[in-house]
């Protein structure tokens, strides 16, 4: 009787929020809160304090727009170790800034999942295709992080929807 109950109360749940499924939560208003690295063209003043919104098929920021256009997003899910070895990050990772920047945000424990996301707009037209990659979460974390230029953009959210670390 008690797993039915149970079984029953996990399904109301999930039908309630379906977020829930999601591997990490991106649908939110993310707020520049500094950087690690070096801007090579863009200058500091034009990126932090700026937002960073999306939301199901929009999106409107500083680094990225999709107005309604066939916006998608795909997820790949690492572990920390995995993620800190990835030849594919090796460029932006040399003096083991991921390391640093994670350690920096408490968020260095080798159990937790790092989720690189790649969200995409089709666009209207082929010249409005665009790509937000990589965009990086942690679980358990509202912290984000973006590689842009030379440097690693830290993210905030607001919204308090994750068992925070």
């Amino acid at each position: 009787m008690i797993k039915i109950i149970k079984r029953i109360a996990q399904t109301g749940l999930i039908i309630a929020f379906p977020s829930l499924l999601s591997a990490q939560y991106i649908d939110t208003k993310w707020t520049v809160t500094g950087y690690f690295g070096e801007f090579w063209f863009a200058e500091e003043a034009n990126i932090f304090g700026k937002q960073q919104e999306i939301s199901k098929g929009w999106a409107d920021g500083v680094f990225y727009s999709c107005d309604y256009a066939g916006q998608s997003a795909t997820y790949k899910t690492y572990t920390m170790t995995e993620f800190l070895r990835n030849k594919e990050f090796e460029l932006v990772n040399q003096g083991n800034a991921f390391s640093k920047v994670f350690a920096e945000h408490g968020l260095m424990s080798d159990d937790t999942k790092v989720f690189v996301h790649r969200i995409t707009c089709n666009g209207k037209k082929v010249s409005d295709r665009k790509v937000l990659y990589p965009f990086i979460t942690v679980d358990g974390s509202n912290k984000a992080f973006y590689v842009y230029e030379g440097a690693i953009i830290k993210l905030e959210s607001d919204e308090k929807i994750w068992p925070l670390r």
